[in-house]
């Protein structure tokens, strides 16, 4: 057998961290790695793949573990009648003569113990025929249990923890013990509750779905063109892609909606493809701006023409934002770096090199003032023309993922790996408010389009929180209070994206689930099981149309009615 090296195992890891969603530790790791330098073809290793080496060495190991000829007891056998431990993470530590100590003397004890039974049977019920029959029926119930089990197993015939995702968020003790009992009793899968919401009523059916195929590998991002029908879609293939959908979803469409290609690559044998990470719209819809692994922001008309690149990064693009005018683009990168175009003269207006590791996110107060957060858990917010920044808030413990601006200018909420979410204000030099209830990492919030300031200015201003715990929560800022905790999703959930008039809240997770929440209720009102993970949901302007980018290489559109 040849041996594993250690660039393949490095690529495994590597791989599992970006499929597991540890997007920055994946991007250091590739760094320090060299992956990029391997000459592993990665479309030759399948999803997955670290978790199910690891699985069949667990298996091989154990694969000895299989004593003929002697009857067990309940407890020592899984449902297929295998000899189990208990916890097989065990195994890995252990050398053969362990494994095999162990096993002998489990065998021994169940040698015993039967010894014992067959004592007993013997004085019940006398010698012969009889003690045969006597131990058939005390193992029924077992094999009953285990028939129970394969169908639960096999997804058929599947109990739900609670009757009725939708109403699950009105009492959360009870659901937890609910849940705390299933998984003591049988442990079910992640993808349980969102099979069944599949097949409940809120399911979406296939006929409002329209599957976006093209893309080559998983697609990291989306966004609708605000000023019509245009859906943006950018992936790990070197391509962003603009779709037109402009007519009624279609299910199994033979060529699937029109959509134009946009290269990050050129067509040469000796570049580098480039993973699209980000992208943006202008408020009009007429350009087009994507950020990529080569550290270039591209611009492109709605059509899809290339416009220029704008090339001072020295790093992966991970954050692009337009302001509100549309002459300033705001681009942060992993070179630690902030940097502000001109959009009329494609040349640089000035650079900020404030924080001291990656930027994760931007986000514009005004057309000339902006947040910036990092890794290096500090947030600053600054000012075109204006050499240092306007304010600097320390206080996550932890990367930042996230920031973004209420809708009036004066709160801004951030997000982090602390467990925390934090409210800020250009008033106070400390958070205004901590919302700390979530018990993972935070990796997105997203302000609803409610209250002062917007087109919907009598509904309540909301804040949503989407974290690793694979929970949504929704918070009163103003009050400094939640309003509700959203069960429903069973993995980490990345994005969460409120309708423009503030009624509905979509949700995209690991868990291959799209969920829409009524905010006011706080229950699903609709909800699509997919066939991977998802990263990005985003509504179109009309809020009828709903975009899921999935790392399955597809994108899918979802027309939304109630």
């Amino acid at each position: 057998m040849t041996p594993l090296t250690s660039a393949e195992l490095n690529y495994l890891i590597f791989r599992h961290l970006n499929e597991s969603g540890y997007t920055h530790s994946a991007f250091a790791f590739e760094y320090e790695a060299g992956i990029s330098e391997s000459a592993i073809d990665g479309n030759a290793v399948p999803p997955g793949a670290l978790v199910t080496f690891i699985q069949k060495g667990i298996e091989y190991l154990g694969k000895d573990a299989k004593p003929n000829n002697i009857r067990m007891s309940r407890g020592d056998l899984d449902a297929n009648g295998t000899f189990q431990f208990r916890h097989p993470i065990e195994l890995i530590p252990k050398d053969v003569n362990e494994l095999q100590k162990i096993i002998n003397d489990k065998k021994e004890s169940i040698q015993k113990d039967n010894s014992k039974g067959k004592e007993k049977v013997d004085a019940e019920n006398g010698q012969g025929s009889d003690h045969g029959l006597a131990a058939e029926r005390e193992n029924e119930p077992y094999r009953e249990t285990i028939e129970i089990e394969k169908k639960t197993t096999n997804g058929k015939e599947t109990e739900i923890p609670f009757d009725d995702i939708s109403d699950a968020n009105h009492n959360e003790d009870e659901i937890n013990g609910r849940l705390e009992e299933n998984e003591a009793d049988r442990g079910p899968l992640p993808m349980d509750i969102c099979a069944s919401i599949a097949s409940s009523s809120s399911a979406i059916p296939n006929v409002d779905v329209t599957v976006l195929r093209g893309h080559t590998s998983e697609v990291f991002t989306c966004a609708w063109n605000p000023a019509g029908s245009l859906l943006a879609s950018g992936a790990g293939d070197s391509t962003a892609r603009i779709w037109t959908m402009d007519k009624p979803s279609v299910p199994n469409m033979q060529n699937g909606p029109s959509n134009v290609v946009l290269r990050h690559f050129m067509e040469t044998a000796n570049d580098e493809s480039k993973d699209v990470t980000t992208l943006d719209w202008n408020v009009e819809g007429t350009l087009l701006a994507t950020g990529s692994n080569d550290g270039r922001v591209r611009m492109w008309s709605e059509r899809g023409d290339f416009i220029t690149s704008l090339n001072e990064h020295n790093g992966p693009v991970f954050s692009l934002k337009w302001n509100k005018k549309g002459d300033f683009l705001l681009s942060g990168s992993r070179d630690r770096t902030v940097i502000v175009w001109d959009v009329k003269t494609s040349e640089r207006k000035q650079h900020f090199k404030f924080h001291s590791a990656t930027v994760l996110d931007v986000d514009w107060r005004s057309n000339f003032s902006f947040a910036t957060c990092s890794s290096d858990s500090i947030i600053y917010v600054c000012k075109v023309g204006v050499d240092r920044p306007l304010k600097t808030f320390a206080g996550h413990q932890g990367e930042v993922n996230a920031i973004k601006w209420d809708p009036t200018g004066s709160l801004l909420a951030s997000c982090s790996d602390d467990f925390t979410a934090k409210i800020w204000t250009m008033k106070e030099d400390n958070c205004l408010i901590n919302l700390n209830q979530h018990t993972k990492e935070i990796y997105t919030v997203r302000w609803s389009p409610t209250g002062t300031g917007t087109d919907n200015p009598n509904r309540q201003l909301v804040l949503a929180s989407a974290s690793f715990d694979s929970t949504i929560k929704l918070w009163d800022v103003e009050a400094g209070r939640i309003l509700d905790t959203l069960y429903g999703h069973r993995d980490a959930v990345y994005s969460v994206a409120f309708s423009p008039n503030g009624e509905y809240l979509a949700s995209g997770s690991l868990d291959k689930c799209v969920h829409v929440w009524s905010v006011k209720e706080a229950r699903i009102v609709k909800s699509y099981r997919g066939e991977d993970g998802i990263f990005e949901v985003c509504w179109n302007n009309k809020g009828d149309k709903i975009a899921a980018c999935f790392t399955n290489n597809l994108v899918c559109v979802f027309d939304f009615h109630l």
